[in-house]
């Protein structure tokens, strides 16, 4: 008797500022998951939070003009919050509650708010569908760069200086600059690729670019500028338990940005990269080490790519810690793997048998 597919949902867009970057991201989880082993049934959520059934088609999601993609309308779906019913159903006129397809392992390839935070995290421990990444708690502290940075540094790992403003707080007084200095990256506290990210050179510029993060979280914070180099290293749980991290990535920008903005990461081919990072083997050591010790402070599963800055005189510094990194044609978490050993297809299998052994609940 022939053994069933596992049946996978992949989860892309959603209400975030990221949503094309995830519909990139699940264009490509699409094109290499192993079709031997899993079904796929896409479910894609609209820019307004509607879930309806997704393309399949890879090709639909790609960039065309200097444009991401996007989801759009279609036909309902919905997925109960009940753990008696793990399954897709359609919630259209005339045809809710029937059953579209079972689903045993959910793949939620959703970055920011709505999504990588948590959120989706808790509806399917509710419905107690297993589910690809990190819980909930790991997901929401990963998301906001203020208590990631907290519970690193409580755990002895460099994170440098920072200042939170929240949402009744308007701007920096004069001590607090003082602290920071210039240069100084002015970022929404809770979004990723780039998005609502100012570099000030004068405080002058700081107000417009606090408005510029509040476009996407009135929580923003205020890095000082590092000056180092940008590495990266994935981490990966396997089904058995184990923690592994991947040879790292340097990145570099060679066009006019000075910084990696979103147009260097998914615009425009100016972006160069080593894997491994051309650091040192010392220091290769110490980056993944230091990625599995943050992977654990945070209390990830699955999953995480971890961001650091490498100064001139060898210290690690963590900028950031991602939960659900890009899976994008170009993205470097997967690169980073096939490296190091394990290919995108395997890479793949990986999270979502890690996930079934893993289970939902208290682990």
């Amino acid at each position: 008797m022939t053994q069933r597919k596992t049946r996978v949902a992949v989860v892309f867009g959603g209400r975030s500022t990221e949503h094309g970057v995830s519909c990139l991201s699940a264009g490509s989880v699409l094109s290499h998951l192993d079709p031997e082993r899993f079904e796929v049934v896409p479910v894609g959520i609209t820019r307004e939070g509607a879930w309806v059934l997704g393309t399949s088609d890879p090709a639909e999601l790609e960039i065309r003009d200097r444009r991401v993609p996007e989801v759009a309308a279609g036909t309902a779906v919905a997925l109960p919050g009940d753990p008696t019913r793990q399954e897709l159903i359609l919630v259209e006129p005339g045809r809710g509650g029937e059953v579209l397809s079972e689903v045993d392992v959910v793949f939620p390839v959703l970055h920011g708010a709505f999504g990588e935070d948590g959120t989706i995290q808790g509806l399917l421990e509710m419905a107690d569908v297993p589910y690809a990444g990190p819980g909930v708690l790991s997901s929401a502290v990963s998301m906001d760069k203020e208590y990631t940075k907290k519970l690193l540094a409580a755990e002895g790992i460099s994170v440098g200086t920072f200042e939170v403003l929240r949402r009744d707080e308007s701007t920096l007084d004069d001590r607090r600059r003082e602290r920071i200095g210039l240069p100084a990256f002015v970022k929404p506290a809770r979004a990723g690729s780039s998005l609502g990210i100012t570099k000030i050179t004068d405080w002058a510029q700081l107000d417009d670019a606090i408005a510029e993060a509040r476009r996407t979280d009135p929580k923003v914070i205020i890095e000082t500028a590092v000056v180092g180099r940008e590495v990266e290293c994935g981490v990966l749980e396997f089904p058995d338990g184990r923690i592994e991290a991947s040879l790292p990535a340097e990145l570099r920008v060679t066009g006019a940005a000075d910084w990696y903005d979103f147009e260097s990461k998914y615009l425009d081919d100016v972006t160069e990269f080593d894997i491994p990072a051309k650091v040192g083997d010392d220091t290769i050591e110490r980056l993944r080490a230091t990625a599995v010790t943050a992977f654990r402070a945070l209390e990830c599963q699955g999953l995480a790519r971890v961001d650091f800055f490498v100064t001139e005189d060898g210290e690690l510094i963590v900028n950031e810690v991602n939960t659900m990194p890009g899976f994008t044609a170009i993205s470097l978490y997967p690169r980073m793997w096939a490296q190091t050993g394990v290919d995108y297809p395997a890479l793949l299998t990986t999270l979502i048998e890690t996930a079934q052994a893993r289970g939902t609940g208290l682990r």
